[in-house]
């Protein structure tokens, strides 16, 4: 019966989600400060938890045994987040009660993707992962041609722009991040303006032209790596990801056409014998 409940993937399935919440929970500070008592009964929870995430590795080997067990790849995944998730027992420990352990509280989090495993019901998993891969490959080169246009443009603005507003170009860096985010199309509009601004007060000359041009600049910014950019990269990615039910419909119209010429040489030989 023991071994049934542990190796039951509903089951473990309605452990981890419970384990999730539980995790959910103590990142709150009204229930860490405000709530100790219970808080630590919810870590002392998320400790059980660990205990059984371990015996139904422990029973799944002896069950099915060791071959077998690590044959699954959803096994191997499982085994090495309860591998990782021990050391946070180091807590409950007054041996080593001198060692700072608030760190391996962290391990709690790995213990999160194991709601990945609620992919296995997503209908046609395996083809998804597929095009998934697919998409990453012929998208792969798109995303390096973005990062390059990003740095370029990067040093372009930190060196046109760095002294007027560092906040937002003052390195490479930072200048890297708010193209990038214009890529997105967000605050395409804010940042020019604050730097038409900027140089108004300063009395830099030709301030209106000035503000034109860096408007102009800007818009250039969006329309390469925003409008251009990222749209050829996300239509790639769809047309690799969609692939799959493409060649269905391919490989039916051609069965279909074959069908369709097999029926129409059975006719043409019925003519001739008529």
């Amino acid at each position: 019966m023991l071994k049934q409940v542990f190796i039951s993937e509903r089951n473990m399935m309605i452990a981890i989600l419970i384990n999730a919440i539980v995790i959910f929970l103590l990142y709150f500070p009204q229930i860490e400060l405000g709530q100790p008592f219970l808080y630590k009964v919810l870590d002392i929870v998320d400790h059980v938890f660990i205990i059984v995430f371990l015996l139904e590795a422990i029973i799944k080997i002896m069950v099915f045994k060791p071959r077998k067990y690590f044959s699954d790849n959803w096994n191997i995944f499982d085994f090495i987040i309860v591998v990782v998730s021990l050391p946070s027992f180091i807590n409950f420990l007054p041996a080593f009660s001198f060692i700072h352990t608030s760190s391996f509280k962290l391990l709690r989090l790995f213990r999160l993707t194991r709601l990945l495993r609620f992919l296995r019901f997503v209908p046609r998993m395996d083809s998804i992962v597929r095009g998934l891969g697919r998409a990453l490959k012929a998208s792969v080169f798109v995303f390096i041609a973005l990062v390059f246009l990003n740095l370029m443009l990067a040093l372009f603005t930190c060196h046109f722009y760095g002294k007027l507003v560092p906040e937002y170009f003052g390195d490479p860096l930072i200048s890297s991040y708010y193209i990038f985010q214009m890529f997105t199309v967000e605050g395409w509009n804010e940042i020019p303006t604050l730097i038409a601004q900027t140089a108004q007060e300063r009395g830099i000359a030709y301030s209106s032209i000035f503000a034109g041009a860096t408007r102009f600049y800007f818009i250039i910014i969006v329309l390469t790596g925003g409008i251009f950019g990222m749209s050829l990269a996300n239509a790639i990615f769809v047309d690799e990801m969609t692939s799959d039910n493409t060649q269905l419909v391919e490989d039916k119209m051609d069965l279909l056409q074959k069908q369709v010429a097999e029926l129409k040489q059975i006719i043409e030989n019925q003519n001739k014998k008529d």
